[in-house]
């Protein structure tokens, strides 16, 4: 069954039963009062008799009947008297007397008050409002043939109405059920496109603020990310692409020059030499770097607490080693900050290395790290304004940065490991000269 017709059974399952207790509730009702002004006409009844003139009294046939009348005394079904011995008088038009059982001895020896109970009598079903009488129980009764006929027409009209209401409620039903389904339906032809197509930039109609259109907002930016994830993997792939033929064919062109037979000037095949062992030197960190990019925002370990101050330290001393021509001065305060600690060394490390290569021989690197934020200060010859926007892209490198040695994927990596951890990386002109970069780290959940 689908789930359009599940929605719909449901919904005209639910109309029925509410239309089903609804026309239960109507019947007692009903019913109730109907049974109401019948006890009301009984009681006026039995008032009107214990004000009038009502006696026994023998008539020719040698029985003793019941003489009943008076002034507000309404004639029509039974009247009858039963003595505390069990004796009934019945009124002399009535053929046959009421049955009195205990209950009724029990009224009549004044062991018991009024009540009211239904009888079947020669196939009349009866209302019989028996009450106490100067030591007799008075026992009126009228049919209950026209309640009984007028419930029974209420029963039927009652069913009609119910089946009507199940009726309509099936197709209000369907027609809800489309409309509810209308959403799921168009999120599901969606998803049927982007399967078959491949294409991303398929989206929904995502208007209205009910469950189903925030599923079909969520389905949008689902897709909105994948695009973007799928424009960046291919983005990536191109400029990979692009950056490693420059190397290759260099490496290429040299192996293949030391490789021929030809006599090469001394010191020639040294200097080819060394320039393939850079040369695969630069291609294994760019190689390193790109498979760095390629996990996106992925973490590979778990977040943990985190010592900004010691990450930064160690960062600090491992690029000394390896820059020893440039001063580095530290002010590291105490900071704690969620992450994971691989992760955020890689990107202090990647300031460091590129703070240390604008740096002049002997110049200043300043390491500050206060809160959840490091900065790190070069004073170098800064970054132009027209270049500001564009260092953390991948692969772009400033005019002035052509011949320096370095793949474009430090830095972007760097923004990579900020915006993982819920944070940023900006880069700005320094007073004085040089350039500031600041790494903020909100953390990881």
């Amino acid at each position: 069954m689908s789930f359009r017709a599940r929605l719909a059974l449901v919904a005209a399952a639910a109309v029925a039963l509410a239309v089903v207790a609804a026309s239960i509730v109507v019947y007692f009702v009903v019913r109730g009062q109907l049974y109401g002004d019948l006890d009301r006409r009984l009681n006026s009844q039995a008032v009107a008799l214990s004000h009038g003139p009502m006696h026994l009294e023998q008539f020719p046939d040698g029985n003793v009947y019941l003489d009943v009348g008076g002034p507000g005394f309404e004639s029509g079904g039974y009247v009858q008297a039963v003595a505390a011995n069990g004796k009934r008088y019945r009124t002399f038009n009535e053929p046959v007397a009421l049955p009195a059982d205990s209950h009724v001895l029990d009224v009549a020896k004044g062991k018991s008050g009024t009540f009211t109970a239904d009888m079947t009598v020669s196939g009349t079903r009866l209302r019989v409002l028996t009450v106490p009488a100067s030591g007799y129980a008075l026992q009126i009764a009228r049919s209950l043939t026209e309640v009984d006929h007028t419930l029974h027409r209420i029963t039927l009209l009652l069913i009609l109405i119910a089946a009507g209401g199940i009726a309509v409620a099936g197709g209000l039903g369907l027609a809800v059920s489309r409309a509810a389904v209308a959403p799921v339906r168009r999120l599901t032809t969606a998803t049927e496109k982007v399967t078959e197509t491949g294409d991303l930039s398929e989206r929904i109609d995502a208007r209205g603020r009910d469950e189903l259109s925030r599923l079909a907002g969520s389905f949008n930016a689902m897709l909105g990310a994948l695009e973007e994830s799928t424009r960046a993997q291919r983005q990536l792939v191109a400029d990979a692409s692009h950056e490693l033929r420059t190397p290759l064919t260099s490496l290429r062109t040299n192996i293949e020059v030391l490789a021929s037979e030809r006599t090469l000037p001394a010191g020639e095949r040294e200097r080819l030499l060394t320039d393939v062992v850079d040369q695969l030197g630069e291609m294994t960190t760019l190689i390193a770097e790109l498979i760095e990019l390629a996990r996106g925002e992925q973490l590979a370990e778990e977040p943990e607490d985190v010592r900004l101050d010691l990450v930064a330290a160690d960062a600090v001393e491992r690029t000394r080693r390896n820059r020893p021509g440039v001063l580095f001065t530290t002010k590291l305060e105490e900071a704690l900050v969620r992450g994971v600690p691989a992760t955020i060394e890689r990107a202090v490390a990647n300031l460091l290395d590129n703070a240390a290569k604008w740096s002049p021989p002997g110049g200043e690197v300043e390491v500050k790290v206060h809160g959840d934020e490091v900065v790190v200060r070069d004073h170098g010859p800064g970054i132009d304004e027209a270049d500001l926007p564009y260092v953390f892209d991948r692969f772009y490198r400033a005019p002035s940065a052509r011949g320096l040695p370095g793949s474009g994927l430090g830095l972007a990596i760097v923004r990579q490991v900020a915006e993982a951890h819920g944070g940023e990386v900006v880069a700005e002109r320094a007073e004085g000269g040089g350039t500031r970069m600041t790494l903020r780290l909100n953390g990881l959940p």
